[in-house]
Parts: C-alpha cells; sequence; structure tokens
C-alpha cells in the first residue's frame, strides 16, 4: 500500500471516476471520455459556462459557476449534482449580500473558486474593483452568500484560498497582473488571520524556463494536502503566433511554509489537444479551477474550462500525479528560498 496519502479530507465514493485508458497516455491526467460536461448555452440567458469551481458535500455535490451571459458579461451561477457529471444549474445569478444583508452584486464576476474552511464555504473570484481584483463572499447554507471586503487592490486574479489554516492563519494564493490580459504573472502567497487584514506576502514560483508557461502562470485549483506537501494544479500559458496557449502544470509546496517549492514538473500534465479545448471562444485553453479527491483511494477528478466554451473533466490518482511531478521536476533558486526580499 502506498505511503502517499491525502490529508484534511474524507471519503468521496461516489466521486466521478474512469479508470486510466489502455492506450498510452503523454502524461498523468486522462480525459473524461464523455467530455465536455458543461456544453454550450447551458442555461437561458447563458452562451458558455467555463472555469468553475465544484465540491462534496455530504453525498452530493454542490458547485459555483463562471457564466458568460449572451450580452459578453460575466457572472457567477449556482450549481447541483447528484453525480458531479448532470448538473442542475439556476437560471439566476447569485444573489451576493453585503454583511447588512443588503444586495449587493459585482459589476462582473468570473474564474470563481470553491472550497470549505472550517465550517464555512468560500467563493473566491475576480470583478471589478476599480480595476481587475480579487472578490470573496462566504455561505454556510448556500442560500446566503455574504460578500467580504477585497483582499487586495488592484491588480490581482487567480485568487486560491488554501483549504485549512496554516500556523493559524489563512493562506491565499494570487497572481499579481495589471488591467489588461496580462502578459506576465507569477504566483505569491499571503497570509490573514481575519480574511480582511492580510500581509506576510510571499513569492511562490515565477513563470518557468519551459515553453508551455514562459509568459504567465496562475493558482488554479485549491491546493490538496498530502503526506508529500500542498499539490498544485495550476495553468501556465505560452506565447505562440497564434496567440496565447494554456495548460495545466503541477508543483508540491511545502507544507508549513507553501511559499517553498519543494517538487516543480518541468512538463505540462495536460494541454489542449481535443476539439473543444482548441477550438471554442477562446481557443487552446485547459484552466484548472477545482478538483474533487477521495482520501480513501486517491482518487482525483480535475475540472478545468475549455476553450472558454466548456468545462472538461480529468482523472488522475494521488501517486500517479505525485510520482509524474517528482520525476520531472526541476527547481529555480526562487522556487526553493521563502519568497521574501
Amino acid at each position: 500500500m502506498s505511503e502517499l496519502k491525502i490529508l484534511g479530507a474524507g471519503a468521496v465514493p461516489n466521486m466521478p471516476w474512469q479508470d486510466k485508458p489502455a492506450k498510452p497516455v503523454n502524461g498523468p491526467l486522462w480525459r473524461y471520455t464523455e467530455n465536455p460536461v458543461i456544453g454550450r448555452n447551458p442555461i437561458p440567458g447563458v452562451a458558455r459556462i467555463f472555469n468553475s469551481a465544484v465540491v462534496a458535500v455530504d453525498g452530493r455535490f454542490v458547485g459555483v459557476f463562471r457564466g458568460e451571459q449572451t450580452d459578453g458579461v460575466p457572472h457567477i451561477y449556482w450549481g447541483e449534482s447528484e453525480d458531479a457529471l448532470h448538473w442542475d444549474i439556476s437560471p439566476e445569478k447569485i444573489p451576493f449580500t453585503d454583511e447588512n444583508g443588503e444586495p449587493f452584486m459585482p459589476h462582473y464576476a468570473y474564474d470563481p473558486r470553491f472550497l470549505k474552511v472550517e465550517d464555512t464555504y468560500y467563493a473566491i473570484w475576480c470583478q471589478d474593483f476599480y480595476g481587475a481584483a480579487i472578490g470573496m463572499a462566504k455561505t454556510t447554507d448556500f442560500k446566503t452568500f455574504t460578500r467580504l471586503e477585497n483582499p487586495f487592490i488592484p491588480y490581482n486574479r487567480n485568487a486560491v484560498l488554501f483549504p485549512r489554516k496554516i500556523n493559524g492563519n489563512y493562506m491565499l494564493l494570487s497572481r499579481p497582473s495589471d488591467s489588461g490580459h496580462t502578459p506576465f504573472g507569477d504566483i505569491f502567497v499571503s497570509e490573514s488571520p481575519d480574511l480582511t487584514y492580510w500581509g506576510k506576502h510571499r513569492h511562490v514560483m515565477g513563470r518557468g524556463s519551459a515553453w508551455w508557461e514562459s509568459v504567465k502562470i496562475g493558482g488554479g485549483a485549491a491546493p490538496i494536502e498530502t503526506t508529500e506537501g500542498w499539490l498544485l494544479f495550476y495553468h501556465g500559458v505560452s506565447g505562440t503566433c497564434n496567440g496565447f496557449v494554456y495548460s495545466i502544470g503541477g508543483a508540491i509546496l511545502d507544507i508549513d511554509n507553501p511559499s517553498i517549492v519543494k517538487y516543480r514538473c518541468r512538463r505540462f500534465l495536460l494541454t489542449p489537444e481535443e476539439d473543444f479545448e482548441e477550438r471554442g471562444f477562446v481557443p487552446n485553453v485547459v484552466f484548472p479551477c477545482a478538483t474533487i479527491h477521495d482520501a480513501a483511494t486517491g482518487r482525483i477528478a480535475v475540472y478545468y474550462g475549455a476553450a472558454d466554451s466548456y468545462v472538461g473533466l480529468a482523472f488522475t490518482t494521488l501517486d500517479e500525479v505525485v510520482s509524474f511531478i517528482k520525476e520531472h521536476s526541476s527547481l529555480s533558486d526562487d522556487d526553493k528560498d521563502l519568497g521574501k526580499r
């Protein structure tokens, strides 16, 4: 039996799963054969759902979904599922409120993440705060979503909360950026005692020397706590004569100081290859936003946006993905240090 274990998470015996196919797979992830799991025009008024996040709750599954409205403005929608494959998505945007219970909707919102920390669920997304910035909200009943203060001033994107406090503080990955389609970007981690005041900002890792992540990188799914460290699926971007290409990468961060990278895979874990990943509103994109993982078996399902048009699903196991990352690891000096200057 493997010594590797998923920590801090329970069993999810009904999570979606397909065994690895017999044909060769160029990496540790293999795609669901019925992809995409969410197609175009999924609900009235929404043309595309992608870059969305789901979690397992008491034998069922819930999620927050980036819905690109038919006027082009993105907002966040709520969805539920019995099998995490077939989703019942509300046609109404999530009704965010302020701390007094008054309606408080973002001007736009996109690329949400969703996870539980202690007894509360948190949604984190990108929104307008006089420029691209991070929005956050909390819920305990999936009916009332109370917005929190923006953790940072503009410009920032790709915020990913850790699923537990570290050394008594909440931890948040982010990717400082500019106001446009950022042609650069590194991952940083920040901490907070109360989700209001953020500090102790540390550099985690920069864009890599490998072609597939040479333009910028950004956090993906919430890190998975394991006996080897924090398993992080992130996105890496390359530049081509035909535009950007988004791929999925993998790294393992130190369990107590996640600004320190223990292993970083120099090869992508998944890159656009299928028709629904290469062709869409924004072609050549696979963008991870969530995982469902089963501590009992080590199975991991990765949900990813495809071509800014669909939601795809891929599978791996803890043993396979960690072994692949370690086997192909390559670290810079910046990766290995505390990220403090």
